[in-house]
């Protein structure tokens, strides 16, 4: 059974951390989440002159997954466990907050100096209860390392960040991504030339969307265009088509069906445990990332 698409929503504008400009397709007015899955922005593309560079200084996070997946540009994170790094091009991160961190993500220290373009995307996973304090976790790949299904003709090509990559409902590849993720996540690229198409698995038992970022597609024979999300109905497989050339993600995953509690940073089951992630946090408990790896 093909999916096809049961609601089109556009993402809206807003800033975020030191005062950048994210597209949020949710959580918006009517969408809340797509269970598991709590938010999704994408970041610019936005270019930046020397010294206009910003990003997300320190905060905390609890109870979910924060993945950042890099288009252009350069980002550099650190965090209270002690984890540091630079994001270049492709290159993937998904961290774990569990328990809790306190982390930051910054252009790079030469975008900030020269300038450059960024472009990205954060997406937020949702713990399930039994996993909220999980102790914290890294795991980053670089762009060059992700597997690639295509179509027989070239014209669909599909990077698999998270989950299985599957085009042989159309007569092409299928590859696994190296995440492990806590429970069944699909988080795919999804490039097409103009003309191009393919139809991709999707697992019957996850809530799905695509989410187009440039150009416009056809989705389950439905129309999306840039900076759209389009929400996925039952169904084991979904065709996607452009005319003109289009990239998207396609996201999904299984549905926790649980209590949901937010508070910025924090995602618990009750607002008890949103109280405590926030004592936890202010009495330092979620410890603060060392100086050292700032500066090296």
């Amino acid at each position: 059974m093909h999916r096809t698409v049961t609601r089109v929503v556009t993402a809206h504008q807003q800033r975020e951390g030191g005062g950048f400009v994210v597209r949020r397709p949710f959580p918006t007015h009517g969408l809340d989440q797509v269970d598991p899955l709590l938010m999704l922005d994408e970041l610019g593309p936005v270019t930046y002159g020397p010294g206009q560079a910003i990003g997300a200084p320190d905060h905390p996070h609890r109870g979910f997954e924060t993945v950042t997946y890099i288009l252009e540009g350069e980002s550099e994170h650190a965090d209270s466990a002690g984890h540091a790094g630079t994001l270049e091009p492709g290159d993937v991160q998904w961290m774990t907050a569990g328990a809790g961190v306190v982390h930051r993500e910054m252009p790079s220290r030469r975008m900030q100096a020269q300038g450059g373009t960024m472009h990205g995307f954060q997406l937020w996973v949702n713990l399930p209860a039994a996993l909220k304090l999980t102790p914290p976790r890294y795991q980053e790949l670089r762009g060059s390392s992700l597997p690639v299904a295509e179509s027989p003709d070239g014209a669909c090509r599909v990077l698999a960040v998270a989950g299985r990559a599957d085009l042989s409902g159309s007569g092409g590849g299928a590859v696994e991504a190296a995440i492990r993720t806590h429970t069944p996540i699909l988080y795919l690229h999804i490039r097409l030339v103009a003309g191009g198409r393919g139809t991709l698995a999707v697992p019957a038992d996850h809530n799905a969307c695509v989410y187009v970022f440039e150009g416009q597609l056809q989705v389950g024979g439905s129309p999306v265009g840039r900076g759209q999300l389009a929400l996925l109905g039952p169904g084991d497989a979904v065709d996607v088509e452009s005319a003109v050339g289009a990239q998207a993600l396609l996201l999904g995953g299984r549905p926790l069906g649980e209590p949901v509690a937010r508070y910025g940073p924090f995602v618990m089951n009750s607002e008890a445990e949103l109280r405590q992630a926030v004592l936890d946090y202010q009495a330092g408990r979620m410890g603060r990332i060392p100086p050292e790896i700032i500066r090296a």
